[in-house]
């Protein structure tokens, strides 16, 4: 696979930014190859950045299809594909406007509740540039902005305390996808956008820089 790097100033990892839209299961393919190379010591440190082409992804969590909303047939019909995976959590959308972060590291210690927290603080350090306010919900992983959900994170654990998968920012998503499922398995709370909750463009290039800049206070 094709990969854009870009180069950023003051990173101790590497960032690999995939073009375009990425279908799923490339997207998924190329973390198990890094995980593996990660695991032997053959890359540092990596985050992999992309925008996936529409797509809903169903984590570990689900014990069945309950919240694919009319089902699978349905969902691809739209033109969008259906793809259960391996990470944690449950139901949930990816699609152009997303912006999605792999982080491929090896923990010095393997402390998944510590390391689902950090994710979120990196998000919510995100849009606190932004003028944004996120925070995080007593029984939910994830980030949430004026009751909505605005970023979702699932991710795998592997031996060698490396890890994959990570967080999907809605940017300037069309939220409408959102609508066909139950999101995350929640029903109470809906989802939002840092475009909607700016009501201006914002520029997806612009995120990611800022999502490098802020991981790498976290991770860095």
């Amino acid at each position: 696979m094709e990969l854009e790097k870009r180069s950023y100033k003051k990173t101790v990892f590497d960032v690999r930014r995939l073009p375009g839209l990425t279908p799923y299961a490339e997207g998924w393919e190329l973390q198990r190859e890094l995980v593996g190379l990660r695991k032997r010591d053959e890359i540092p440190d990596t985050l992999v950045l992309l925008e996936h082409s529409p797509v809903y992804t169903v984590g570990r969590a689900a014990r069945d299809a309950s919240n694919l909303g009319a089902g699978e047939e349905y969902l691809k019909s739209l033109g969008a594909e259906v793809f259960w995976s391996d990470r944690g959590g449950d139901a949930t959308f990816h699609g152009p406007g997303q912006l999605v972060g792999y982080p491929i590291l090896r923990l010095k210690t393997l402390d998944t509740h510590k390391y689902l927290r950090d994710l979120e603080e990196l998000v919510i350090l995100v849009l606190s540039d932004y003028g944004l306010e996120g925070g995080r919900h007593p029984e939910y992983t994830g980030v949430w902005v004026n009751g909505s959900k605005v970023a979702a994170i699932g991710v795998k654990f592997s031996s060698g305390r490396i890890t994959s998968h990570g967080f999907a920012l809605n940017v300037k998503t069309d939220l409408s996808w959102f609508d066909r499922i139950t999101p995350c398995g929640i029903r109470e709370y809906g989802v939002t956008s840092l475009q909607r909750e700016l009501d201006a463009e914002v520029s997806l290039l612009q995120v990611e820089e800022k999502v490098v800049g802020r991981f790498g206070e976290m991770f860095g």
